[in-house]
């Protein structure tokens, strides 16, 4: 008799009258609690090597395609906002109009985001990664072809829910990835974004932005062909469709090359289909909203949200949507070679190798260690920043006298050594790569519970859109109000916050089965 069938037979339950239907509901539970367990210990019980994982990490890198587009939404406005400023700009704007086409992006995410859980929940993980590919391809074929703000609007409303849609591709690597891979896997969503920043930055040196929506609009295309090849969660099936077992045996064969790895996996997909339709047939006349009641479902759903709003207000976003105007306002060239789009270019390379390197380290360290790391070194760059710009006594009267072309952020005083604050912002976003930036947006494939990730998951990234939204629309106006200084300032001590929070309230989670994070949110010694 193999473990399948001896948990099976342990756990069958006697006929029970209906005065005993509260402690049969109770056995059941503890049914389902006890078979997830087992086929947690059988997935983790072995590891598998770089080539057995191959599939895995291939399609990880195909789904996280449709995440390059996010990237390039948020590095795009810095680009456009620029070229759209210039006295010759055939679509001329103000510094509100500026403001508006960098954070309706944002703005709009979560209209996309909420609507991820469950339609991903209905169709599929991989289909609706097919599916939000459409949006972006209208939104890039509007953004080359229009002639006023309002189409610029539109079209970045439009790759805005597609953003908030691309939620999927996190969900999708958090349950296709064997534990021993999935934190580097999860790892590679930020990498991923940050390609699509330094795709921008580079096309930005050489294309205007006419030219680099048409190519994006290809890339959308592209996109939308090779992730056809990729196989559906099996979790997924498992959870919402397990009478499609079959379907689910192919994803995994397509998974798991290693015949004695697959067999393992097909004994986890086995247990956790049994255990779902138990569920299923026991909470048939439960409260819909009974779940959400649970612990280890809305304890990390709060840790996460608080975790996002110290990423937000941190300013790592904000500093990538204005990344050349925050150049020009703290001198605009650093040296002679480098002007504010090779100190883009320089921030977009950076970005792009440190979530590289965390990615890495994921699979070494814990998640926690990285974000204290990662917060420290934010604030304490921002600081130095923001000192030595005090230290120079810059007057932010100066900003409007000295190039008054300029409809959004204008230069400093040339007095200021533009080098040594250049080190401090690129500093600051390598930190920012390294942890905050990553990190949070990991969690969420990894503390939520697989029968509530989708829509739960969508919930926590529209927050975080949200939040997202207020620092980017605001961040325009609160430096002209502030000072470059006082908004680094800012970041400074939201930072340090954030460590802090981060080390009391966030779980270790690296190393981790769903099902030890879950028992550690229930709070009980399972």
């Amino acid at each position: 008799m193999n473990s399948l069938e001896v948990t099976r037979t342990h756990f069958v339950l006697p006929p029970q009258d209906t005065a005993k239907e509260a402690t049969e509901e109770t056995l059941l539970e503890e049914e389902s609690l006890n078979i997830a367990v087992l086929g947690a210990k059988i997935t983790q019980g072995k590891s598998i090597t770089w080539l057995e994982a191959y599939p895995q990490i291939l399609a990880s890198c195909l789904v996280y395609c449709t995440v390059i587009q996010a990237g390039i939404n948020m590095a795009y406005s810095a680009i456009l906002l620029p070229q759209l400023s210039e006295a010759d700009s055939s679509i001329p704007i103000d510094k509100d109009q500026a403001s508006w086409i960098a954070s309706l992006v944002t703005i709009s995410l979560p209209i996309g985001s909420l609507a991820a859980g469950p339609i991903m929940d209905c169709i599929g993980r991989k289909r609706l990664s097919l599916y939000c590919c459409f949006p972006f391809l209208l939104s890039w074929i509007l953004i080359a072809s229009a002639e006023n703000v309002l189409t610029l609007y539109m079209a970045r409303i439009l790759s805005g829910i597609a953003g908030g849609l691309t939620t999927v591709a996190l969900v999708y690597v958090s349950e296709i990835s064997h534990p021993s891979f999935r934190p580097m896997l999860l790892g590679l969503n930020s990498v991923f974004v940050s390609l699509g920043i330094l795709l921008t930055c580079f096309l930005g040196l050489f294309f205007q932005w006419r030219t680099i929506a048409a190519i994006f609009a290809a890339l959308s295309f592209i996109t939308l062909c090779i992730i056809l090849i990729v196989p559906e969660s099996t979790y997924w099936i498992a959870t919402f469709r397990p009478s499609r077992i079959i379907e689910a045996r192919k994803s995994l064969r397509w998974l798991y090359r290693k015949s004695s790895t697959y067999e393992s996996q097909v004994q986890d997909l086995t247990m956790r289909s049994y255990s779902n339709q138990n569920t299923e047939s026991t909470n048939a006349s439960k409260d819909f909203f009974e779940i959400y009641k649970q612990k280890h479902v809305y304890k990390p759903f709060f840790v996460l949200i608080v975790l996002f709003v110290f990423q937000q207000f941190s300013g790592a976003y904000a500093i990538i949507f204005y990344a050349v105007n925050l150049f020009l306002k703290i001198g605009g060239q650093f040296g002679d070679q480098i002007n504010e789009y090779g100190a883009l270019m320089l921030l977009g390379v950076i970005r792009f190798l440190v979530s590289c390197m965390s990615s890495g380290l994921s699979r070494k360290f814990g998640r926690r260690s990285l974000m204290c790391v990662s917060g420290c070194g934010m604030g304490i760059f921002t600081l130095i920043a923001g000192l030595y710009m005090d230290f120079n006594h810059l007057r932010e009267a100066s900003v409007f006298t000295t190039r008054p072309t300029v409809t959004t952020m204008s230069p400093v005083v040339e007095e200021i050594d533009g080098k040594i604050l250049l080190i401090c912002v690129l500093g600051y976003v390598s930190f920012s790569a390294l942890g905050y930036l990553v990190i949070p947006w990991t969690l969420i494939g990894e503390v939520l519970p697989t029968e509530v990730k989708g829509k739960l998951g969508g919930v926590v990234i529209s927050i975080a859109y949200v939040l997202m939204f207020g620092v980017v629309k605001a961040f325009p106006y609160t430096i002209d109000w502030l000072g470059a200084q006082g908004v680094f300032y800012i970041f400074a001590v939201t930072s340090f916050l954030g460590v802090i929070y981060v080390y009391i309230m966030l779980p270790e989670t690296f190393g981790k089965s769903f099902e030890e994070i879950a028992t550690y949110f229930r709070g009980t010694s399972r």
